[in-house]
């Protein structure tokens, strides 16, 4: 029996031959719901776990074709698949984005145009002498991100010395001291620690041409007053230019050999290092420097790794920066349970099993500052004991609440790791408890993506959900409202760390409220409806550009998407909401879904890297409305 015919099965309130407006307009929202599930379900693997495909921007496709270069295995197939995607994403005045409809990224098309011109284009094809014109006109390579002149300088198109210095060294500095390893999140750790070897061997792989009609002429910026941050650590890094020409043979040799080994032991199962692609590539690079060949277990699994990360199609050869199985999973089995399937349903049953199969049961970076704490909890990934992560956590241990599946023990070991990840403000990261060294920023090596990992009000909330509901630590959630209530915007939302943006965060802190007890007639809780209400499109949806990262005018602006439309009724079905806004973002739904019961959304709703870096979650158009409509169409907030 299908998962729909199940549903329908068990579905007895449906009323039947009614004609009113309101009654035609809840067997819509009921046909729509059912469809979904059915869509939803049907993308379940064998295995139990969901993941739909994570896109992004091509600066992982030509990174993906230098580091190949660089390492002696790019091949001419392999080439012209990655070269065809990657013209496929350039737009009509020659640029490329970071994310759909966003505006041109002067370091995205200088790294598209490169690994193009690596794959053969001609240099005076139209499509280039489109994309050199937008780049020289912006500035140039001399106004492109470090990061993208450290690819440069790796093919002799950029001087390493008119880089920032990253001294190996810094992996001697103990835990207690500041601009440690430990200071910087996770993704920037394991990326940082790669790139102090990279950076000490400067290496040059010439390719056979060069980018001068890239260049602008533009002269290097004047340094910061010395009175500022950025000036000091300018000041720094001077000196450390003098080091970098005469090193300390010896202390240079062990911080490489530190290093080195670091490296090697956050090397996960699969082949990667943080399920992530940055790390990834600069750690491959990194012990290839070192002297590790290409049939080295190591270098082995993390080149083959990379297949994993692959999708081909006739668009052509894209690589994913990141994969989701656990969080999809997570959020699948909690959609599936609010749209009607019974805690008994085999597609629950086995998505629980294999959430359970994925618990983390060994220590990771997090115990540095935890030590004594044992380790439990979820990874986003398919393998990243390294790095499990608060927010997967909570929603799996919130998705197994739905099933028959026996978790006792599991949810017993996650709870009390959350509890102990709790930082000093009340609030949650992502990975590491109280990593909020904001003089990371400050580092001229890093002007691209966040560096440190301080609490979030998205992954608050989510955890102050799941203790509410599982009726647990209470301090622990006290704690964590007022966490929340303080982090409020003046307009009412909360910022969307991990999605875009005001949407996201108010969509999921407002059931986090309520579930811990928050009454709906509260001012915060009713300023948060406000908010919602007064973003509404004239469509019914809800929509926000990325660019609210960084223009607070955009807050809550943009064309009406699925997953943030479901966001918005997330927040007013949780306050109790079922107003003419909540009947409307219904119907935005109804009207949208597809033939195949799911949802069309090419814009970026996820964020990697507030301002810099942001995912198009395939998935996200789908689990999310089922979750909504299934709130909607059963009258409560289940779970």
């Amino acid at each position: 029996m299908s998962v729909l015919a199940r549903r329908q099965a068990a579905d007895t309130e449906a009323a039947a031959g009614s004609s009113s407006p309101a009654a035609q307009a809840a067997d819509d929202a009921l046909t729509c719901l059912r469809r979904a599930i059915d869509a939803l379900a049907a993308l379940q693997r064998p295995q139990g776990w969901w993941k739909g495909e994570l896109e992004t921007n091509v600066t992982i496709d030509a990174e993906d074709l230098l580091l190949r270069e660089f390492l002696g295995i790019r091949t001419a197939e392999l080439t012209a698949s990655s070269a065809r995607w990657i013209r496929s994403r350039q737009r009509e005045d020659g640029t490329w984005a970071n994310f759909h409809g966003g505006p041109p990224d002067l370091s995205t098309s200088v790294e598209a145009y490169v690994a193009l011109r690596l794959a053969g284009d001609p240099v005076d094809a139209a499509h280039l002498l489109r994309a050199a014109q937008f780049i020289q006109s912006s500035g140039g390579v001399e106004r492109t991100r470090v990061f993208t002149r450290v690819w440069l300088a790796l093919f002799d198109l950029w001087p390493w010395a008119e880089l920032p210095v990253l001294p190996p060294e810094l992996i001697f500095l103990p835990s207690f001291v500041p601009l440690n390893i430990y200071d910087f999140a996770c993704w920037a750790r394991q990326t940082v620690v790669a790139l102090t070897v990279v950076s000490a061997h400067r290496p040059t792989h010439r390719l056979g041409f060069g980018i001068d009609e890239l260049r602008s002429g533009l002269p290097e910026a004047p340094p910061a007053p010395l009175s500022t941050w950025p000036g000091r650590f300018q000041a720094l890094d001077r000196a450390l230019k003098a080091y970098e020409r005469h090193p300390v043979k010896f202390v240079r040799r062990a911080a490489l050999g530190r290093a080195e080994r670091w490296i090697v032991r956050h090397q996960e199962a699969d082949g990667s290092w943080g399920g992530i692609q940055p790390p990834w590539v600069y750690s491959l690079i990194a012990l290839r420097l070192q002297g590790y060949a290409l049939e080295h277990p190591v270098m082995r699994a993390g080149i083959e790794g990379l297949d994993g990360f692959t999708i081909e199609d006739e668009a052509g050869r894209r690589i994913e920066a990141c994969q989701s199985p656990v969080w999809d999973t997570a959020l699948a089995v909690t959609a599936l349970a609010d749209g009607g399937l019974l805690p008994t349903d085999p597609v629950l049953r086995s998505a629980a099993r294999y959430l359970l199969a994925e618990e983390i049961s060994v220590k990771g970076d997090w115990s540095v500052r935890r030590p004594g704490l044992q380790p439990a909890g979820w990874a986003f990934e398919f393998a990243n004991d390294n790095y499990p992560d608060i927010d997967d956590t909570a929603e799996v241990v919130i998705a197994l609440g739905r099933t028959d599946e026996p978790a006792e023990d599991a949810v017993d070991r996650a709870v009390a790791w959350i509890e102990a990840m709790q930082c000093r403000d009340g609030g949650w990261g992502s990975f590491d408890v109280d990593n909020t060294q904001t003089l990371c920023r400050e580092l001229p090596f890093f002007d691209f993506g966040e560096l440190i990992d301080p609490p979030s009000a998205d992954v608050t909330a989510h955890v102050v959900e799941m203790l509410a509901k599982l009726g647990r630590s209470k301090d622990a959630v006290d704690l964590g409202v007022q966490w929340l209530l303080r982090a409020q915007e003046e307009d009412g939302s909360w910022f969307g760390r991990w999605g875009a943006n005001h949407v996201y965060g108010t969509g999921a802190v407002v059931p986090g409220l309520v579930a811990a007890g928050l009454a709906t007639d509260d001012p915060a809780v009713r300023q948060a409806v406000a908010w919602l209400e007064g973003h509404q499109n004239a469509d019914g949806g809800w929509g926000e550009d990325l660019r609210s990262y960084r223009d607070y005018s955009q807050r809550g602006c943009g064309p009406s998407t699925a997953s943030q439309t479901a966001w918005a009724l997330l927040g007013l079905l949780a306050a109790g909401e079922r107003s003419e806004a909540t009947q409307h973002g219904v119907a935005y739904l109804v009207a949208t879904q597809r033939e195949d019961g799911s949802w069309d959304e090419p814009w970026y709703t996820g964020t990697g890297f507030p301002g810099d870096f942001y995912i198009n979650y395939h998935l996200y158009r789908l689990v999310f409305p089922v979750t909504a409509l299934g709130r909607f169409v059963n009258g409560e907030a289940h779970g």
